[in-house]
């Protein structure tokens, strides 16, 4: 079936093509196509913000990928979640609102020889967007659509952390985003009156009742159609209803279906490492050996603590009673344990004095479980884990054959780097030394995980293969570059080196992760990129 023509088409209703969605059709005269191979969002876990853990790893709103096995850590694979649906990640990541260092931008500048990247060109677009509960100030607008609030709750034992980590030296913030996030304090939350806020209700709500957005869920894009002879491209073939679909495009194709989703129709479009796609049958329209290559993503060590004395949410939802206050807490006040983001308190300092600026982030949680999707300890306890922001450690992704429903083989390669060792090394004693704080005395913290007999380095690295996992921040496998880069995808407005009318807008795009939470940069990549289209 031909859908017609568009002047833009954009691949993937996630963080960065929701609004890209909004800010092309505020121009009348333009028409737009957004493909989403998920479904609507109407599915109340999404809105409630406790209900990531019902999101993830379902198949309704998650893509459920999983990684090869990691050496790293040794020889686990993991779920790598990855949102499926209007609002994609933002639909079930962690709501936590963070820009990362005035560094990060100003080195992506450096990279790709554009200015425009620099801190305070990206500043200036966070503000486009952005509706901080504080007002407009010289770091924050109120003008923007998505929301930045506090949060509506509190724990005794985060404050206890918190003073156990401002005893240790490490001072107070009231605001992780003003260019340097050293410090301690809660971290602001993309919530509505404790709502979770998703990019689809940010950004699609008001664009889809503009009459030039056409809206198509369902639509898994197979191929990218790329003329051979003048690598221009003229469409998208997606399959909807288990019929084949096409659409064609005036102006480009702008692919936003994040770093693994990016990548796999790239590759079956014939763009990619050569050898790779002759090996799959696949006829090889431009040779970028940068697809799926320079994965890079923030592992965190989950440390765990059980505690005597202090109420946490192990003990709370342990009885029908608790939980039964719980719901009626978030239905009466929409606050409490339901309105929580995954993480509440937040932490960056550095591992050691070889660093600059904060090269460790603690997401601290009042409560403790072996994994994702299982129960809570059935004791009180609270999880400290803490990230290596700036990984060397590279991975890669790639299509194992032309199945537009195969998944991917996903290789993040953690702790594989000397470097990124040591910082896991540094980042566990770290952690002990705030524990031991005399804020913590009273209430007996015992190291559960990865447990206190553990002191030797090579100890610790083979504790951290076994207690690290994604904290869900994969980014760069279409990366960004200066012309003279061989293993760049995109020149520095995100155009696909080779080929003509398509760009990649999303998390694939960045050279080096972010010092924080990815989603927000994101975004302001998509600002950007619109701003140049508009």
């Amino acid at each position: 079936m031909n859908h017609g023509e568009f002047d833009y088409i954009i691949i993937g209703a996630g963080s960065a093509g929701c609004l890209l969605a909004n800010r092309l059709t505020q121009n009348p005269n333009t028409t737009v196509l957004l493909l989403e191979a998920g479904a609507k969002d109407d599915y109340i876990w999404i809105h409630i913000p406790v209900g990531y853990l019902y999101c993830i790893d379902n198949p309704r709103t998650d893509w459920q990928f999983k990684t090869e096995p990691i050496p790293g850590l040794n020889q686990r694979a993991l779920l790598y979640p990855r949102g499926k649906g209007l609002g994609g990640c933002s639909s079930i990541n962690g709501m936590i609102y963070m820009r990362g260092q005035a560094p990060d931008y100003d080195r992506w500048a450096e990279i790709t020889n554009e200015p425009d990247w620099n801190w305070s060109a990206s500043l200036k677009r966070y503000k486009q967007f952005e509706n901080y509960y504080g007002g407009n100030n010289e770091w924050h607008s109120n003008q923007g659509e998505w929301q930045v609030s506090q949060q509506r709750l509190k724990w005794d034992i985060l404050e206890r952390f918190k003073s156990a980590a401002i005893e240790f030296g490490i001072p107070e913030v009231s605001d992780f985003n003003q260019g340097n996030n050293y410090g301690v304090g809660y971290f602001d939350v993309n919530q509505k009156d404790g709502w979770r806020l998703n990019t689809s209700k940010a950004f699609l709500k008001t664009a889809a009742k503009r009459p030039n957005l056409t809206m198509i869920t369902g639509a898994y894009v197979d191929s990218l159609d790329i003329d051979p002879q003048t690598k221009q491209c003229k469409g998208v073939n997606f399959i909807g209803g288990g019929h084949q679909h096409y659409a064609s495009t005036k102006q480009e194709v702008l692919l936003s279906a994040g770093t693994i989703g990016s990548v796999q129709i790239l590759e079956r479009s014939g763009v990619g490492q050569g050898p790779l796609l002759q090996e799959l049958g696949i006829p090889v329209i431009q040779n970028l050996p940068g697809v799926g290559e320079n994965l890079q993503d923030h592992l965190q060590l989950r440390m765990i603590y059980k505690v005597n004395g202090i109420e946490t949410l192990n003990t709370k939802v342990k009885t029908m009673f608790g939980k039964g206050l719980i719901a009626l807490e978030y239905l009466l006040k929409r606050t409490g344990p339901m309105s929580m983001a995954p993480s509440q308190l937040g932490l960056f300092t550095t591992s050691s004095t070889a660093h600059a600026t904060p090269n460790l982030q603690y997401h601290v949680q009042p409560l403790s479980l072996e994994r994702f999707g299982e129960d809570l300890h059935s004791f009180n306890a609270f999880t400290a884990s803490v990230c290596n922001l700036r990984p060397t450690s590279r991975g890669s992704v790639h299509i194992e054959n032309r199945d537009v429903m195969a998944k991917p083989k996903i290789n993040p390669n953690y702790l594989s780097s000397k470097e990124d060792q040591q910082v896991a090394v540094e980042s566990i004693h770290l952690t002990r030394k705030i524990v031991a704080q005399s804020a913590l005395h009273p209430y007996s913290p015992q190291e559960v995980k990865p447990g206190a007999s553990l002191i030797k380095d090579d100890e610790l690295v083979q504790a951290a293969g076994n207690i690290g996992t994604t904290i869900f921040h994969p980014v760069g496998t279409c990366k960004m570059g200066a012309q003279n880069d061989a293993m760049s995808v995109l020149d520095p407005n995100l155009c696909v080196k080779g080929v003509r009318g398509l760009r990649v807008v999303d998390s694939s795009a960045m050279p080096n992760i972010t010092s924080g939470n990815t989603a927000a940069p994101t975004m302001m990549m998509a600002q950007r990129v619109a701003e140049l289209l508009m």
